[in-house]
């Protein structure tokens, strides 16, 4: 199966910090800000599920969650976490499967994109744009280089890394694909921005 981390979803999180420090974490915990209380939260590609402990700490109680992730482990590891009183659904699943039931207030979509090649991430843009209300929420954290100004231990980090996710994970995903054109197309409006990790790692918050 392609994308898929069980093989590694025990050490994952070690594996993150070793290598990016807390840069990852503290990208993704900057945004929960934009989370009220009764929202209704999707979360694609969420990992071990750390984040969600996070959310509890903000809200203990009121959100009702839908955790999506294509990894057996991965979900395990996530329905161990303290979720507080919301009201959380774990769905095992590839987000190209997925069908929402409903309508979104916020979307997070945490090193997501960069699994997938230019086409998939057309199709899972899509998906996803149709599940989030208007006037929604956006959260998207991940990697990101530029071609003309991009640092030169970003390009190498990334071959690295999809060298090594492709033989443990199957990662489908060669190169990164740029996929801040898919907000523009359609008419997103960036409420925040902000960089971590030597501007390796971009932190995006969108509103449709």
């Amino acid at each position: 199966m392609i994308n898929n981390y069980d093989r590694i979803a025990k050490y994952y999180d070690f594996l993150s910090r070793l290598v990016f420090g807390k840069s990852q974490v503290k990208a993704q915990i900057n945004q929960l800000k934009y989370i009220t209380p009764n929202s209704r939260l999707l979360i694609v590609g969420g990992g071990t599920g750390w984040i969600l402990e996070e959310i509890a700490k903000r809200h203990q109680s009121s959100l009702k969650i839908t955790y999506v992730e294509i990894s057996s482990k991965m979900i395990a590891l996530s329905k161990a976490r303290n979720c507080g009183d919301n009201d959380v659904v774990f769905v095992h699943s590839g987000v190209e499967e997925f069908s929402a039931d409903g309508y979104f207030d916020v979307i997070m979509t945490p090193f997501l994109f960069d699994n997938f090649s230019a086409e998939r991430c057309s199709k899972v843009f899509r998906k996803l744009n149709s599940a989030i209300k208007d006037n929604g929420l956006w959260l998207m954290v991940d990697f990101v280089t530029h071609s003309t100004n991009g640092k030169w231990w970003h390009k190498f980090f990334l071959k690295a890394m999809y060298t090594f996710f492709s033989l443990i994970s199957n990662v489908e995903a060669k190169k990164l694909v740029d996929i801040n054109p898919y907000f523009e197309n359609h008419k997103y409006e960036i409420i925040e921005q902000r960089f971590f990790y030597g501007h390796f790692i971009t932190a995006m918050v969108y509103k449709k």
